[in-house]
């Protein structure tokens, strides 16, 4: 699809979903335009707000970027949610355990993140590789085990803590808040902004999403990875050793996947907490991905975009008393029409295989 149709496209998506909002809203008894402006003021009214966006946009566009890395080296990595979970388990335990100064505490912790979300996801790759396993099982199975492991982990005596349903905090030193000290400003606006815990975690995700465009467009290893996306047997046929490729694509994506949930262990929360359900940024992940086309930088603004919505999700709750279970209505029909030109991609090319396949017969 040509950029300028990818864009109209995605218009179109946007368009669409707001408007199935604005029905079940009115179903629902709410007015949509109300609605509507509470989230655009919820988000753009304080410079408080605006950072909190921000922060609420990290998890997500991380996330976004490890499953856009998948789809475009032809891997569905469908475990981001488990890869997250898996990246802010291991960076609680060595924000917790380890002893060191602090950047190198936070260094040390991010890429432990990154390493255990990459194996983690490499499990997948491997599985599909060596026995031809399809990944969407393999991730989608791996999501509950990360689940249910987070949940173990924290009741482990030396780790939870007492009268709680937490981990005990991490160390002073692999705190990733910035500017703390510009929480005291005279000037409201920067006080204001600086009183959300903001992080070096959006930073993170931007130098990620360049270094992620630049392997797929300028190195020997994203162009090995792509070409094994679009064809294997090619890839296989030009000397590419397509096994360890579709390994080496889970794993770049599964750990870029749990530096989402380092950051917001390192920048955020501070500690993990008994899981009663998925929190879903890995499954808005696969969003953001969609509405981006799969594009490194393109998942950063769909990524704030996806952020905004959420983060004004609860001030229509608050102020309306409209539903969050709305603002999903309006993601879901995003990012159904979004994936639409996939789908038809896929669609198309099984029935040129099928039609190539009856020819020869």
């Amino acid at each position: 699809m040509k950029k300028y149709n990818k864009i109209w496209f995605i218009l179109l998506s946007l368009a669409l979903g707001f408007a199935f909002g604005a029905i079940a809203l009115l179903i629902a008894g709410f007015n949509p335009l109300q609605a509507y402006g509470i989230i655009l003021k919820g988000v753009f009214s304080r410079p408080k707000y605006i950072s909190w966006t921000i922060i609420r946009a990290t998890p997500v566009i991380l996330t976004g970027l490890g499953v856009a890395f998948a789809f475009r080296t032809g891997t569905f990595n469908i475990g981001a949610e488990g890869q997250y979970i898996i990246g802010a388990m291991t960076a609680a335990w060595f924000g917790y355990f380890l002893n060191l100064p602090p950047v190198l505490h936070i260094t040390v912790c991010l890429l432990a993140a990154a390493v255990a979300g990459g194996i983690w996801a490499g499990i997948a790759g491997f599985i599909k590789a060596r026995f031809g396993v399809n990944e969407v099982i393999t991730t989608i199975m791996l999501n509950w085990i990360a689940f249910y492991l987070n949940n173990f982990i924290i009741y482990l005596p030396i780790f939870k803590r007492p009268n709680s349903e937490n981990s005990y905090s991490i160390q002073a030193s692999a705190v990733t808040k910035i500017f703390q000290g510009l929480r005291g400003s005279s000037t409201f606006a920067v006080k204001d902004f600086f009183s959300a815990p903001v992080n070096i975690g959006f930073i993170l995700a931007i130098i990620t999403a360049i270094i992620l465009w630049f392997i797929l467009k300028r190195t020997t290893l994203g162009y090995s990875l792509k070409t094994v996306g679009l064809n294997q047997d090619a890839a296989e046929y030009g000397g590419i050793n397509v096994k360890r490729n579709i390994v080496i694509s889970m794993a770049i994506s599964g750990a870029v996947c749990a530096l989402g949930g380092a950051t917001q262990v390192l920048g955020v929360t501070g500690n993990i907490a008994t899981l009663g359900g998925m929190e879903g940024n890995g499954f808005d992940g696969i969003a953001v991905a969609l509405l981006a086309f799969n594009h490194p930088i393109g998942a950063i603004f769909t990524g704030l975009f996806f952020g905004g919505l959420k983060f004004g999700a609860s001030q229509i709750q608050r102020l309306m008393g409209a539903p969050y279970e709305m603002i999903q209505i309006v993601i879901g029909t995003i990012i159904l029409f979004t994936s639409m030109p996939m789908f038809t991609k896929i669609l198309s090319v099984k029935l040129k295989k099928r039609k190539r396949g009856g020819k020869d017969a």
